[in-house]
């Protein structure tokens, strides 16, 4: 493994990562407290929030990265005239523009087991964007777009010792929590790719941007740039 993936998953930072990695699992399941009763200020609280948060959904982009991107209109909600459930804060949408990076896609539909190989996958030339080999992990798909990989880069397929051209699925060791699917995306696992079919939103009671952290969290996160004055303008 290397030094700086042991360090982004070291057990004393309790953060939770985009992987599939044992000791990520370990912090998933033993995370109990968003707060740790450190934070004794409003600012202290905001600034956890926002650093576990992009721990999880940003994967060490950068800060003025993440402010390019950044846009402090949130979406409204989804809901029809007279709806009377209740829906998350939209402050859960914030990380939705994100969704749209050609390696969270391939790490949404689990083609690999983390969003370091999706990039790594990206930059051999293992994907394809709409049939054309495309090296830019950062680049964001447009609605409709298809992402395709190489099924001898996809973590769960092996190819057999027959020759047969039909790969094998062999699961991998604590993937189980991370396999579900977004409704924003369609994957083709007999082809290997996937379909962007839209913008994440909201609905009642849930969300559609994947996280373990509650809309309340991100809502957090959000004051934090908004009262920095970091918003884009």
């Amino acid at each position: 493994m290397p030094r700086k993936l042991i360090k982004q998953l070291k057990l004393a930072r309790e953060q939770i990562s985009m992987s599939w990695n044992p000791r990520n699992l370990y912090q998933l399941a033993t995370k109990k407290r968003l707060f740790n009763g450190k934070q004794k200020t409003l600012f202290q609280t905001m600034w956890k929030a926002k650093r576990d948060t992009r721990g999880y959904h940003d994967a060490k982009i950068t800060e003025r990265q993440w402010l390019r991107m950044f846009d402090d209109q949130l979406p409204t909600l989804n809901m029809k005239l007279g709806d009377q459930r209740s829906h998350p804060n939209t402050a859960s949408l914030m990380y939705a523009c994100m969704e749209r990076r050609i390696d969270f896609i391939l790490f949404r539909s689990h083609f690999v087991s983390s969003i370091w190989l999706a990039r790594q996958m990206i930059l051999h030339g293992n994907v394809k964007l709409n049939g054309k080999t495309f090296r830019y992990p950062s680049h964001t798909v447009k609605d409709g777009d298809v992402v395709s990989i190489d099924p001898e880069s996809v973590t769960t397929l092996v190819k057999p010792s027959n020759g047969s051209s039909v790969f094998d699925f062999v699961p991998r060791a604590f993937q189980q929590p991370w396999m579900f699917i977004p409704e924003y995306l369609e994957v083709n696992y007999n082809t290997c790719s996937t379909i962007f079919l839209r913008e994440p939103i909201t609905k009642p009671n849930s969300t559609e941007v994947p996280s373990p952290y509650p809309p309340s969290f991100h809502a957090m996160a959000y004051k934090f740039y908004i009262r920095r004055g970091r918003a884009r303008k």
